[in-house]
């Protein structure tokens, strides 16, 4: 079937088992779908745009009340849709960062989050992980005392991933936020894996602003995501424009700069809307997401040579794997290289691992069934039979 000329109709999700890392919380409901088909059309969500003129100020849809929504579900003051988590990084850093100023990263950070404070001129400050690629309170405090020696001043942000995109592992954000306000440093929580996977109470972890993806996980159109704020931060994130026209005198009202006046509009929008029901309830059996996670990972370490280099037991479904001594010995000498083994898992109907890779390797079960997760572990092992490695 096609959308168009030379384009394939896309049904992976419909006809695989999707472990993508970077796709599984993503994957749309049948409500998001139904709402791309109606509002696919660019301002399709300003047919009743009345004053205040402000996009999520409309309230037919009920994009208005869903702001208000999200916000109180993650348990901070406001909210705002965002194209993307990067755009999230971005109007924060630029509201408290000037070119020259300390900000704290850390070694796993996300590389957009470099990119927000390079393109305000702040100047990164990696806290380092420890050797379970951890980041820890006490290291954050090192870093924030090294950065004060450095600058003579503290960091003015901090961003910091909840779980990490490189190992899935899941850090003590709270500990990290205690560390950073004892030095006045607002805190941004980057939660592109949690928001809308698992349990998030903004206030309770101590953030300062939540940020979250819905193509990563909130099961929402591409790009999409959400920055929430506390009461106190939104007056200077969601302040509102005072530019005027020198020759027109023209001025844009209640308008935010931050969000270049109005956000995410449009098919991205209101198939985030359509899914959010779903994703409040998935976000409470994390527990039985874990437990899928748990099935895979058995098998996965029953192939004699294949190491976990996330934390283990798991906390979180996105997970790192070394197979450098058991499907990559099969690849050295195998006709198709290390594309054997994305091959034989696509044969049997399993989608999402890079073509080639056989050395260090992500997944992410999230999202699958149990007998999906019993079907994916019994593949990883009969893909290692077939391939002569000994499995315990």
């Amino acid at each position: 079937m096609k959308c168009g000329a030379g384009i394939e109709a896309r049904q992976v999700n419909e006809l695989s088992i999707n472990i993508d890392p970077i796709q599984a919380g993503g994957k749309l409901t049948g409500d998001a779908i139904k709402a791309i088909i109606a509002y696919g059309d660019g301002y399709s969500v300003c047919d009743n745009c009345r004053k205040p003129n402000r996009l999520d100020c409309i309230a037919k849809p009920p994009i208005a009340q869903f702001h208000k929504e999200v916000a109180a579900w993650l348990n901070m003051d406001d909210a705002r849709m965002m194209p993307g988590a990067r755009r999230a990084f971005q109007a924060v850093a630029h509201t408290y960062v000037k070119p020259g100023d300390p900000v704290l990263l850390t070694s796993l950070s996300h590389y957009t989050e470099f990119l927000a404070v390079e393109e305000a001129g702040g100047m990164p400050c990696e806290i380092p992980a420890d050797a379970d690629h951890k980041i820890t309170p006490e290291a954050a405090a090192a870093k924030i005392d090294e950065v004060k020696k450095k600058f003579g001043r503290a960091p003015v942000l901090a961003l910091i991933d909840h779980v990490d995109y490189q190992y899935g592992n899941l850090h003590d954000f709270f500990g990290i936020a205690k560390v950073a306000h004892e030095s006045d440093v607002p805190v941004l929580y980057n939660g592109a894996y949690t928001v809308g996977t698992m349990p998030v109470d903004g206030k309770a972890l101590g953030a300062d602003f939540v940020v979250g993806s819905g193509h990563k996980s909130m099961a929402a159109p591409a790009p999409s995501g959400v920055l929430a704020v506390t009461a106190e931060r939104a007056k200077e994130v969601f302040r509102t424009t005072q530019i005027e026209g020198d020759v027109t005198k023209r001025r844009f009202g209640v308008k935010e700069p931050e969000m270049m006046g109005c956000t995410l509009m449009g098919a991205t929008l209101v198939g985030m809307m359509a899914s959010f029901p779903h994703v409040k309830e998935r976000v409470k059996h994390f527990d039985a997401e874990l437990e899928n996670n748990r099935v895979v990972m058995e098998a996965l370490l029953s192939i004699t040579g294949t190491k976990i280099l996330s934390e283990y037991p798991r906390r979180h479904t996105l997970t790192r794997v070394d197979t450098t001594g058991s499907f990559d010995t099969i690849a050295e000498a195998h006709k198709n290289k290390g594309y054997y083994f994305s091959s034989a898992l696509n044969d049997k109907g399993i989608f999402g691992l890079i073509p080639g890779a056989t050395r260090v390797w992500k997944f992410n079960t999230y999202g699958i069934t149990g007998k999906q997760a019993r079907y994916l572990a019994d593949a990883f092992v009969a893909v290692a039979q077939e391939n002569g490695l000994p499995v315990q």
